[in-house]
């Protein structure tokens, strides 16, 4: 049971600030990153994991991120700091027009784009988050300048659809688990998903099979504190990989439209590092950061 009381207790104590269990006696403290608030979720379903197998609660302090505080991180110059211990789980993307729109198909889209890049307004949820910096992608992969790209950001999917709708936006992106009634009763359609295969259900295809080489997913992660031993940092993997595995996060994955991304320990440090590395690129392209002198610039730049 030693392998798992200080991952419990860092769940357990987020799980008591969503308001979820009673382990507010419990002494570890869990670092909550700014807008984290979206992954309360999943960390009380990690929480109630651990419960179920009677885990006692320990010391280590854990956290619950993803890529909307690594990009946060990045055009504020902050290096992401902490041990990396696994991907759980992501949101699909789509890009989305309305019905009545002009663009058809993606490939009406990607010709305006390439040939016009700041010609159609876009849209989706605050500058930098996972909406706009999949736009970027986009631009990068079809080769058009992302830097002139006409981006809208709103506080919320909702607020997206509300501009599109309203012909304030051309085409919009989001997860898809926010547009889904939207496009299942016809309001908008699916030109491309983010993910590498197909959804199903979905009449849309993939941005791969649409000649853009981008397979991205909004997605969700644990940390472990920088100073993490190798032996806690073993230990804390393997019980992350055992609920990845089990049955019962798995069904909490489709209750919650959570799509499972499993990836751990030195597989998930090799592939944060490269998501790092993209999430800046594509920042320099939208000319959300300027890394031309990252890191020594007497300037601060």
């Amino acid at each position: 049971m030693r392998r798992r009381e200080f991952v419990a207790g860092a769940l357990a104590t987020l799980a008591c600030l969503a308001g979820c269990g009673t382990a507010t006696r419990q002494a570890p403290s869990f670092s909550v990153v700014p807008g984290g608030e979206a992954w309360i979720p999943i960390a009380r379903a990690l929480a109630g994991q651990l419960k179920r197998d009677g885990v006692v609660a320990g010391g280590t302090q854990l956290t619950v991120t993803g890529l909307s505080t690594l990009a946060a991180a990045e055009m504020a110059r902050s290096k992401t700091t902490g041990t990396p211990l696994a991907r759980l789980v992501g949101d699909v993307e789509v890009l989305v027009v309305a019905s009545a729109s002009l663009f058809r198909a993606f490939d009406d889209f990607a010709r305006r784009l390439i040939a016009e890049p700041g010609g159609t307004v876009l849209g989706g949820r605050p500058q930098g988050e996972s909406d706009h910096l999949l736009f970027g992608l986009v631009a990068r992969g079809l080769g058009a300048d992302a830097r002139v790209l006409d981006y809208a950001g709103y506080p919320t999917t909702a607020d997206a659809a509300e501009a599109l709708l309203a012909g304030r936006v051309g085409v919009a992106a989001g997860p898809l688990g926010e547009w889904r009634k939207r496009l299942d009763k016809g309001r908008v359609r699916a030109l491309a998903v983010s993910s590498a295969e197909r959804v199903e259900g979905l009449e849309a295809p993939t941005l791969l099979e649409s000649g853009v080489r981008v397979d991205f997913a909004d997605w969700c992660g644990v940390l472990g504190p920088p100073e993490m031993g190798e032996r806690e940092r073993a230990q804390a993997v393997e019980v992350l990989d055992e609920i990845a595995e089990s049955a019962q996060w798995l069904d909490a994955c489709r209750t919650r439209g959570w799509k499972p991304l499993p990836l751990s320990g030195d597989d998930f440090g090799v592939w944060l590092a490269s998501e790092i590395s993209r999430t800046r690129e594509v920042l320099k392209d939208l000319g959300l950061i300027d890394t031309t002198c990252w890191g020594s610039c007497v300037r601060g730049h």
